[in-house]
């Protein structure tokens, strides 16, 4: 069922012109159904394969000619690095006290992470699993639906465009090898406990046979659509089960930060396109807390610089993976 409702949003975006059909339209036909009371369920192993994809795509656009250019994004990196402060020096405050939240909940509601990685360190220091999933997934998915809106009407970038060549004009022996990446580099990850390893392993291999000339293209935009699709079935789900009082208050709560965060996103924002650090399309997707998948796969679509905005998007996530439970424990103590 949750498939085929997402079939219907995908087709009805299409059909409507609207921008990323296979990303948004499964997203929100799911969010409605979900909070109908629809008894939806994620895709699980699917999801993950997919996340492979993306990772393999990101991989595949780092050549030596882009290495040469990473000493030039030093300084908008170092810009993200006071950004992920202060989203945890607003974010905290916010949720513990205007919306009363226990200090675990608060800290990782408030951390730009990943979701799975938010879930684990807030269930481990005892907050509420169930609204850190809420919280995080109402970021995510606020920011992705905005986003595209805000790219289309400043910037008039074509959404609706296939991301990148046809299955049909790929070559089949690359093709093959950027399966076997997407595999073996999320296996090898996995065993080595590499956070994110679905999409990160994946990533770091593909971007070594890249830069041999092993890999010499994308994936095709079959592959990128049908990514688009799962990611937009994963958000959307997460609501499924919704009470009126989760609706009311980790919703609401999550909507409220969300809207806080684009706020300070376009503080940044500006400086980084004030400096000339970078041009004003790929700051802003670079510096967008949203998830890194959804961020990667806007990113394909529109023709952003894909290691400019993946590299701060790493960069803000082992930021909080690392620093985010010290941190945590620190403020624990201190209040203690």
């Amino acid at each position: 069922m949750t498939v085929l409702l997402a079939l219907i949003g995908a087709v009805g975006f299409v059909a409507l012109g609207l921008p990323l059909p296979w990303l948004l339209g499964p997203m929100l036909i799911c969010l409605v159904a979900a909070l109908a009371g629809a008894p939806l369920q994620g895709l699980g192993l699917v999801t993950t394969i997919m996340r492979t994809i993306l990772g393999v795509a990101v991989g595949a656009s780092i050549t030596p000619q882009v290495v040469y250019q990473l000493p030039d994004i030093a300084a908008s990196l170092g810009i993200a690095v006071i950004f992920t402060a202060v989203i945890a020096a607003v974010g905290y405050p916010f949720f513990r006290r205007v919306f009363g939240f226990d200090h675990a909940t608060a800290w990782y509601s408030a951390m730009p992470g990943g979701l799975q990685d938010m879930l684990v360190f807030g269930e481990e220091a005892g907050g509420n699993v169930r609204a850190l999933s809420l919280i995080h997934a109402t970021r995510v998915l606020v920011i992705v639906t905005v986003a595209p809106l805000i790219m289309q009407l400043y910037w008039q970038v074509d959404l609706t465009r296939p991301p990148g060549i046809s299955i049909t004009q790929s070559d089949p022996i690359q093709l093959i090898i950027m399966i076997a990446a997407g595999i073996a580099g999320w296996k090898i990850a996995e065993r080595v406990g590499l956070f994110g390893a679905s999409i990160l392993g994946p990533m770091i291999l593909t971007t070594v046979l890249s830069l041999t000339g092993v890999i010499t293209q994308r994936p095709p935009a079959e592959f990128i659509q049908a990514a688009q699709f799962v990611l937009g079935i994963a958000v959307g789900a997460k609501y499924a089960g919704i009470t009126g009082k989760e609706l009311r208050i980790y919703v609401t709560a999550g909507v409220v930060y969300s809207l806080l965060l684009a706020c300070l996103t376009l503080v940044f924002f500006e400086i980084v396109v004030q400096l000339g650090l970078a041009p004003g399309l790929d700051a802003l997707l670079a510096f967008l807390p949203g998830g890194q998948a959804e961020m990667v796969v806007i990113a394909i679509i529109v023709g952003a610089d894909l290691p400019y905005v993946i590299s701060h998007h790493l960069l803000r996530i082992v930021l909080v993976i690392v620093m985010s439970p010290i941190v945590s424990k620190m403020i624990e103590r201190r209040r203690s």
